[in-house]
């Protein structure tokens, strides 16, 4: 019985220490795991410089597999440290901890696939947490809602847009034709896109007068459309202002489950007490 207490306040202590940030030692193991996340990726982008590598490359290696241990004993803690495992692995950040985990370890077997420890740079979003900023949670579900609602009318305005798009292109292709480059009629839809939507690559360009007029007004057109679908998803956001919800850091021991009420007591997943 004393042997089952000392267990769970050994696992009680490493979670708040693992999963929560409102204690001293929470902040500090978060804030080493932040620098250790950059230093990891600052290490992968400059393993990628062919002349860096040459040099330092025994180097990055070796301080790839340090950081590559610790987070491997970091994932397993994490996994030990709450009653139900599967709810942790199962999780976006469970998910993200093992990506950011095992290609290191894939690298033995197949060149290159150390490169993609930059999925590390994901798990910076623990940031929120350590720097306090987990009260912007709520306006972050906000707009996630906002989105959501005015997604049929996103959907109703994209279809306008690849409609007015092939229409462009197709006139375009009668108007200029091969000598302008405008091949075909997918290119020229793909010259209207690039038009309309301001970014102008320059790779196509009409050269008769008729269709440089064309493309006067696209341009125009593409700063008009730009501002609808801020439109649309502002007037959700509004509908839904007040509904922010104040978060705090506290962590499920049970699930992991996060962002619950400043006022919560037991979880809102599992219903284990906070």
């Amino acid at each position: 019985m004393k042997k089952n207490q000392t267990t769970n306040n050994w696992r009680d202590k490493w979670h708040e220490i693992i999963y929560e940030a409102d204690s001293r030692a929470g902040k500090y193991f978060d804030l080493i795991l932040i620098v250790a996340i950059i230093f990891s990726i600052i290490l992968v982008m400059l393993e990628s410089v062919k002349e860096l590598d040459a040099k330092y490359h025994q180097f990055f290696d070796i301080s790839e597999w340090v950081i590559t241990i610790l987070f491997t004993i970091e994932y397993i803690l994490r996994i030990i440290t709450v009653k139900k495992p599967r709810s942790y692995i199962l999780s976006f950040y469970g998910i993200i901890d093992l990506l950011s985990t095992i290609p290191k370890y894939i690298s033995l077997f197949l060149g290159g696939a150390h490169a993609l420890v930059a999925l590390r740079a994901l798990r910076l979003l623990r940031i929120f947490r350590i720097l306090k900023l987990v009260r912007f949670v709520g306006a972050t579900q906000n707009l996630g809602k906002a989105l959501i609602a005015s997604r049929y009318k996103i959907f109703v305005f994209i279809s306008a847009v690849l409609i007015i798009c092939v229409i462009i292109g197709t006139l375009m292709y009668l108007i200029e034709g091969d000598t302008s480059g405008f091949t075909s009629i997918p290119r020229s839809i793909y010259w209207a896109i690039v038009t309309l939507t301001t970014v102008g690559y320059g790779d196509i360009a009409p050269q008769t007068a008729f269709g440089q007029l064309m493309a006067s007004l696209v341009m125009i057109l593409g700063y008009g459309i730009i501002a609808i679908p801020t439109g649309i998803v502002s007037v959700e956001m509004v509908r839904g202002k007040g509904e922010t919800i104040d978060m705090n850091t506290n962590s499920c021991t049970s699930c992991s489950a996060d962002n619950h009420k400043d006022d919560a007591k037991y979880c809102y997943k599992c219903g284990e007490e906070l």
